[in-house]
C-alpha cells in the first residue's frame, strides 16, 4: 500500500504538482515533501552533489533516488533548477574520474539517457560517496539484471478510467464490417502455438482453412503469416501484413503460400494482382536469402507484383538516431546547422517511411489494389508502414481514442519488440536489438500533423507523453515483446495502461483546431523540403532554443473556446430562467417575459 502521504496524490497531475521550497540554509528539512512521489514510489537515498549544466556551468543541488526517478533540485539561491528523471530513461551509468583526478568537478557519474540529454553529477572523492550513489542506480535503473521487478509492477496510481479497456480487437473489427463473406475472425492463435508473437485473435481469408494457415506458417518467418489489418469501407480492398517468405538460396518455393495469397488476391474482384510491398531495400532482401529468408519472385507468385521500399534496417536507424544526438545536445551549432542535419539521414529516413506508407494508402484507395506488407520479420518496417498507411485512410485513426487502438493493434499485439528496442531496465546499452522504430513512427505521426494541422483530435503534448512514457517503466503499456509474454506476466492485471493517465485528463492532450472528417484521405507531402527536425522534442532539453509552448494562435483560440463556453452556459442559465416564469401563473396578461420567444443559438 502506498503510504497516507503519497495516497493523496493526484496521480495525474504529477507534472504540474508544486513542490515544497527548501529550507534557507538550501536543506530540505522534510524528505517526504522534498521530491513528488507517485504512489508506490519510495525514496531510497539522497546526496548533495554538484550537476555539471551543459548550459549554466555547475550548480550546487541536493539528487533524490526513488525507485522511480532521479529528482535534483538546486540548493542556490540564483537558481530555480529542477531535474525529474525517471530512471527507465536511463541507458548507461558511468564513473568519471579516479582516485588521482584532481580537476575540479572531474570526479563524479556520467549518464546517458534515452531521450535526447545526458546528465553528469560531481562527487566529493572522499566517503564512497560516488560507489554508493553509483550502485544505487545502477540497481534501480536496471532493475532486471537485479532480480527486481520494474517499476510498473509497484506502481499504485489510480484513475478514473482504465485504459486496459481501451482496445477490444473484436470490436475494432467489427468496427472495420468484419467478419464479412471473404474474410472471417479466426482463434487458431488463441494459446500462440501458431505464432507466438502474433496475438490470439486474427483476420484470414474465409477460404483459408485453419490446416492451410498452419502450412503457410512453416514457410514464413517467426511463423507470422499474411493476415488482414485493415479493410477499405467502400472498395473492400485490404491491407495484410506478415514477414518474409523462407526461400533461401536455394529458392525454395511452397504451393501452400503461393495459393494463400492468390485466395488473398480473389477477396478483391477490381483488380488481377496482388501488390506486395517489401520494406527492404532490393540488396537487403537479397542478401537475406543466405539467411534462409528472401522475398516473393515473379516465378512463383505469378499474380503478384513486387515493390521494394529502400527502407534501412534497425542498425542503420540507431546509429542515425545517435548522429542526431550528437548535433542536438548538448550545444546546436548554427553556423553549419543544415550541413550537420544532412549528415544524419535521420529526416531521409523519414522521408522514405513516409513515402512507402504513402504508397500502400494510395494503392487502397485509389489503385484499388489489396496490398500486402512486410520486412524481415514482420515487427518493424511493416509495424510502421501499416499503421501510418492506416492513419493516411482512416480518419478514426486520427482520434485520441483511435491512435491509442491504432498503436495498442498495429504495434503491441502484433509483436513489435518493445523489450529488446527499447532495452526496458536492461543495463546492455551496447544490445544490436535497440533501434528507434517506434520513435520514428511517431515522428512521421508528428510530420502528418504539421502538414494537416485541423486532422488530428490530438496535440504535440500527447505524442511527446506517448515517448516519454515509452522510456519511464511507469505503465505496463510497452512491455514486453510481444502478447504471449504479457499474458504470462498479468500485465494488465498488475500493472496500469499509459491510456488511463492519458484518457483521465483529455483536454490537456486535445488539438483545438481538430474538424472531424469521415472518409477522407490524407497524403502528406515526403518530400524534404515539406519535412522538418521535430526541435520540441529533439532538443527540448536545450533552454536557448526557444519554444513557443503553447503556441500563442492556440492559446488564443483555447481562450476563445473557453469564453464561448462561458456564454453559452450563461444564455443557458437566462433560457432557464425564462422558462421558470413562462411557467408561473401570469401576472398580467401582457407580461414581456411572457411575450419573449425561446432564445436559440448556434456555435
Amino acid at each position: 500500500m502506498a503510504s497516507a502521504s503519497t495516497s493523496k496524490y493526484n496521480s495525474h497531475s504529477l507534472e504540474n504538482e508544486s513542490i515544497k521550497r527548501p529550507s534557507r540554509d538550501g536543506v530540505n528539512r522534510d524528505l517526504t515533501e522534498a521530491v513528488p512521489r507517485l504512489p508506490g514510489e519510495t525514496l531510497i537515498t539522497d546526496k548533495e552533489v554538484i550537476y555539471i549544466c551543459p548550459f549554466n556551468g555547475p550548480i550546487k543541488g541536493r539528487v533524490y533516488i526513488t525507485n522511480y526517478r532521479l529528482y535534483l533540485r538546486s540548493l542556490e539561491t540564483d537558481s530555480a533548477l529542477i531535474l525529474d528523471v525517471p530512471l527507465g530513461v536511463i541507458s548507461r551509468i558511468e564513473k568519471m574520474g579516479g582516485a588521482t583526478s584532481r580537476g575540479e568537478n572531474s570526479y563524479g557519474l556520467d549518464i546517458t539517457c534515452k531521450d535526447m540529454r545526458n546528465l553528469r553529477f560531481a562527487l566529493k572523492q572522499e566517503g564512497h560517496s560516488r560507489r554508493d550513489m553509483f550502485e544505487i542506480l545502477t540497481r534501480y535503473a536496471f532493475p532486471l539484471a537485479h532480480s527486481l521487478p520494474l517499476f510498473a509492477f509497484l506502481n499504485e496510481e489510480k484513475f478514473n478510467v482504465d485504459g486496459w479497456t481501451v482496445y477490444n480487437p473484436v470490436e475494432e473489427y467489427r468496427r472495420q464490417g468484419l467478419p464479412n463473406h471473404h474474410w472471417r475472425i479466426t482463434f487458431i492463435n488463441k494459446c500462440y502455438e501458431l505464432c507466438d508473437t502474433y496475438p490470439a485473435l486474427l483476420v484470414v481469408p474465409y477460404r483459408a482453412s485453419d490446416d492451410d494457415l498452419r502450412r503457410v506458417a512453416t514457410f514464413r518467418s517467426r511463423n507470422r503469416i499474411p493476415v488482414l489489418s485493415w479493410i477499405h469501407p467502400e472498395n473492400k480492398t485490404v491491407i495484410v501484413r506478415c514477414s518474409q517468405p523462407l526461400v533461401g538460396m536455394s529458392g525454395k518455393r511452397n504451393k501452400d503460400d503461393e495459393k494463400y495469397l492468390d485466395v488473398i488476391r480473389e477477396t478483391n474482384k477490381q483488380i488481377s494482382k496482388l501488390t506486395i510491398y517489401d520494406a527492404r531495400p532490393s540488396v537487403n532482401a537479397v542478401a537475406n536469402k543466405a539467411t534462409g529468408g528472401g522475398y516473393e519472385s515473379d516465378d512463383a507468385y505469378h499474380n503478384a507484383e513486387l515493390f521494394f521500399l529502400d527502407i534501412h534496417n534497425i542498425h542503420v536507424m540507431r546509429e542515425s538516431l545517435k548522429k542526431v544526438k550528437d548535433i542536438v545536445y548538448p550545444n546546436v551549432e548554427e553556423s553549419h546547422w543544415l550541413s550537420s542535419l544532412e549528415s544524419t539521414h535521420w529526416l531521409e529516413h523519414i522521408k522514405l517511411v513516409l513515402t512507402g506508407a504513402i504508397q500502400v494508402a494510395d494503392k487502397v484507395s485509389s489503385g484499388k489494389s489489396s496490398v500486402l506488407v512486410h520486412c524481415s520479420d514482420g515487427w518493424d518496417r511493416t509495424a510502421q508502414l501499416t499503421s501510418l498507411a492506416m492513419l493516411m485512410l482512416d480518419s478514426f485513426y486520427r482520434s485520441i481514442e483511435g491512435f491509442e487502438i491504432l498503436v495498442q493493434k498495429e504495434w503491441i499485439s502484433f509483436g513489435h519488440k518493445f523489450a529488446s528496442r527499447i532495452g526496458h531496465g536492461d543495463k546492455n546499452h551496447t544490445d544490436a536489438d535497440r533501434s528507434p522504430i517506434f520513435l520514428q513512427f511517431i515522428d512521421c505521426v508528428w510530420q502528418m500533423s504539421k502538414q494537416f494541422p485541423t486532422a488530428f483530435e490530438f496535440n504535440e503534448q500527447f505524442l511527446i507523453i506517448i515517448l516519454d512514457h515509452l522510456y519511464s517503466c511507469r505503465f505496463g503499456t510497452f512491455l514486453f515483446n510481444c502478447e504471449s509474454a504479457r499474458e504470462r506476466q498479468k500485465v494488465t492485471e498488475r500493472t496500469v495502461s499509459l491510456w488511463s493517465l492519458i484518457n483521465s485528463n483529455k483536454e490537456k492532450f486535445k488539438n483545438p483546431f481538430y474538424t472531424k472528417e469521415i472518409n477522407r484521405v490524407l497524403y502528406p507531402v515526403a518530400s524534404m523540403r515539406h519535412l522538418e527536425l521535430w526541435v520540441n522534442y529533439y532538443i527540448r532539453w536545450n533552454p536557448r532554443i526557444k519554444q513557443q509552448q503553447p503556441n500563442p494562435v492556440e492559446q488564443r483560440y483555447m481562450e476563445l473556446l473557453a469564453l464561448r463556453d462561458e456564454y453559452i452556459k450563461r444564455l443557458e442559465e437566462l433560457q432557464l430562467a425564462n422558462s421558470a416564469k413562462l411557467s408561473d401563473p401570469p401576472t398580467s396578461p401582457s407580461s414581456p417575459s411572457q411575450m419573449m420567444p425561446h432564445v436559440q443559438t448556434h456555435f
